[in-house]
């Protein structure tokens, strides 16, 4: 497989590491502010929510953490060989979809009929 998809693998990682590093500080820093105050913030009218924000911050780490994960797995299959072949149905996936999506897993049409 192109050593470009192997770089791109990887720079997508340290993009992910990160997004899961400045998600998870700021969570830290709105725990911490949040342990100060007793107030309910769903009632506050001035911007956004404290819950709202966690809410936010907590999605934004999860897809993060998860892309991580998908990017981590991906350099295992091309680490064992099996990079750019659909686990589904053993055919090559298109380098253009790898190049869209390096951690693709599934062919297009596998993809579609998996709903992935």
């Amino acid at each position: 497989m192109s050593p470009d998809l192997r770089a791109l693998l990887e720079q997508r990682r340290a993009q992910a590491e990160e997004r899961v590093r400045t998600t998870a500080a700021t969570l830290g820093q709105l725990m911490h502010d949040r342990e100060g105050s007793n107030d309910d913030d769903e009632h506050d009218p001035e911007g956004v929510t404290l819950s709202s924000e966690w809410s936010r911050l907590t999605g934004l780490a999860d897809a993060a953490t998860d892309e991580l994960r998908q990017v981590d797995e991906a350099l295992a299959r091309m680490d064992a060989g099996t990079y750019g072949i659909c686990a589904n149905c053993g055919r090559p996936i298109p380098v253009g979809r790898l190049e869209v999506r390096p951690f693709a897993e599934y062919c297009v049409a596998c993809a579609e009929k998996l709903g992935r």
